[in-house]
């Protein structure tokens, strides 16, 4: 029985008490009137006794009716706090963790922190995963706590990301490459505009955000899998940043099933520029996959332990490169309110087009600490997360480890980032400063910049991605927020990157004179017959101005 209704239950039993003890007062009220010598008789005595028991029925009658009208009441107090106490839990039963559950988790990177509709209760008297400490502190995850439009069967979400950035270089043609958040300057850009939610009927689970704005054209040109076989699997996903359903089975601390498009959780930042410390992340998050199309089974073994086999297309990819698809899984850990763990492997998918034999391996660890917790100070709390990612791809022609004598080439990517947070006046204020550096030859996981409208698909002679061509680039970067509501935050950011060959726009633009022109994957000449060339340059600087609402 709900404890609430508890509260009502002596209030009940003085009614059924009042009511069964009606006739004992009925007959008590008799017994006190004094018979007469003549009491069958007696006009006088009966009319007395009359008038008294009418009196005592009466007082009854308004008395049951008082108590009547509580009962109303308190049935619809309990009525109204069950209704709440359901909404409540459908809005606060986890669905799919997140990211990336985002890139990160939980991404939301989602996983690292379970998105309103992704852990299903397995009862009420099981403690939910990682339900214990607030873990909003973690970068990758949202910081929201209230859900104002949850409804019992439906959580909805709403995310809207606008930007504006000032590129130092000042490209001609305002194009931004070699990032995954950020791809015009000098103009204010809808990154992303999300529209969906979690529905939870049961223990039938599904979630769907769109990904409308920049995303919706940036994100489809890094797959290359949709160059093979037919139909435009980039335009049927498009708009689809998370699109997949499943179901909960209530076994250990739950098991959840979940099959269609879902955050990946590489590289611990979200996919979802809210829910992180900064909003270009370093290279080992921005040039690591967003997405995975598949299954994946998360198993929470603990309420501190999950862990979650991944089986799915490839990297980043909406179909198979070849005729072999990815595995991978994550481990989250998080042993206290203070720490947590996550390692995410990858690996036995070929993922190259025109390399049927080369297969990828990759893994992906990192661990978050909140060192410093003073919710009365005006400097109330500080955390830092590390990351390393190394990976490599052997086959057709590559090598993980050296290159060889018969041609063979280095294939491989090493990569770390760290930051450093500290929050002000109750989580109001926060800057966060941090960067990171990676080594990647053979240029398998580097962004190619989009010079004369060059996708993934396409490639560019203007900055090749053959075996063993050489590319480390590293950056630091200075994010400070205003979070007044813990709806929308207004970031200023800055920052440095840097690599050891041509990569960023410069002043001249990646975009011929006149617009594109030929394919995208060729070289374009003048009018006059000279050879064009793209305006790269080592090094860029840029300050970036975001508003970020999600509901």
């Amino acid at each position: 029985m709900h404890r609430n209704s508890l509260r009502g239950f002596p209030r009940v039993c003085a009614v059924f008490l009042a009511v069964l003890s009606f006739p004992c007062a009925i007959y008590a009220q008799q017994g006190a009137v004094e018979p007469g010598p003549n009491d069958a008789d007696s006009p006088a005595v009966n009319h007395t006794q009359t008038d008294s028991v009418l009196q005592e029925l009466e007082a009854m009658k308004q008395r049951i009716a008082v108590l009547e009208a509580e009962i109303r009441r308190l049935k619809e107090h309990e009525s109204a706090t069950a209704t709440r106490a359901a909404t409540d839990a459908a809005s606060l039963a986890p669905a799919p963790a997140t990211a990336q559950e985002a890139n990160a988790a939980t991404a939301s990177p989602a996983g690292l922190t379970p998105d309103p509709q992704s852990m299903i209760a397995a009862s009420q008297t099981k403690e939910e995963p990682f339900d214990y400490a607030d873990y909003s502190w973690l970068t990758g995850n949202s910081r929201q706590k209230d859900y104002p439009l949850a409804t019992k069967y439906f959580t909805p979400e709403v995310r809207v990301d606008v930007e504006y950035t000032e590129d130092f270089n000042h490209p001609s043609d305002d194009t931004i490459g070699g990032s995954s958040e950020i791809f015009r300057a000098n103009e204010f850009q809808l990154t992303q505009l999300g529209i969906g939610g979690d529905l939870h009927v049961d223990n039938v689970r599904g979630r769907l955000l769109t990904q409308f704005g920049m995303y919706s054209e940036t994100q489809p040109r890094n797959d290359p899998s949709a160059a093979r076989g037919q139909w435009d699997l980039d335009d049927a996903y498009r708009y689809l940043a998370e699109a997949y359903g499943g179901y909960h089975f209530d076994v250990l601390h739950g098991v959840n099933v979940d099959a269609g498009i879902f955050m990946s959780y590489i590289g611990l930042f979200s996919f979802y520029n809210y829910d992180n410390w900064a909003y270009q992340p370093s290279y080992v998050s921005s040039n690591t996959p967003w997405f995975f199309n598949g299954v994946r089974v998360q198993v929470f073994v603990t309420k501190k332990l999950k862990i979650e086999p991944w089986f799915i297309n490839g990297w980043q990819s909406y179909g198979q490169f070849n005729k072999r698809p990815g595995l991978g899984g994550q481990i989250l850990w998080r042993p206290s309110n203070s720490v947590s763990i996550v390692g995410n492997q990858y690996g036995v998918g070929r993922d190259t087009l025109g390399a049927p034999n080369r297969t990828r391996w990759h893994t992906d660890d990192s661990i978050q600490v909140k060192y410093f917790d003073v919710p009365d100070n005006w400097m109330d709390k500080s955390a830092f997360t590390l990351t390393i990612d190394a990976g490599c791809e052997s086959g057709s022609g590559v090598a993980c480890f050296g290159d060889r004598a018969n041609g063979v080439k280095k294939q491989s990517f090493l990569g770390f980032m760290i930051y450093d947070r500290l929050w002000f006046d109750r989580d109001r204020f926060a800057f966060t400063a941090g960067g990171g550096a990676i080594d990647n030859p053979g240029r398998y996981l580097v962004l190619l910049p989009p010079i004369n409208g060059a996708t993934a698909i396409s490639g560019t002679p203007y900055f090749t991605e053959n075996p063993g061509d050489p590319f480390k680039a590293w950056d630091v970067s200075g994010t400070f927020d205003y979070m007044p509501s813990q709806f929308i935050t207004f970031r200023w950011e800055f920052n440095h990157r840097a690599s050891d060959v041509p990569y960023f726009s410069g002043p001249g633009g990646i975009t011929p004179p006149g617009g594109n022109t030929g394919a995208p994957g060729s070289l374009v000449y003048l009018s006059n017959g000279t050879l064009w060339t793209p305006d790269l340059r080592k090094y860029e600087n840029r300050a970036t101005f975001a508003i970020m609402v999600k509901f």
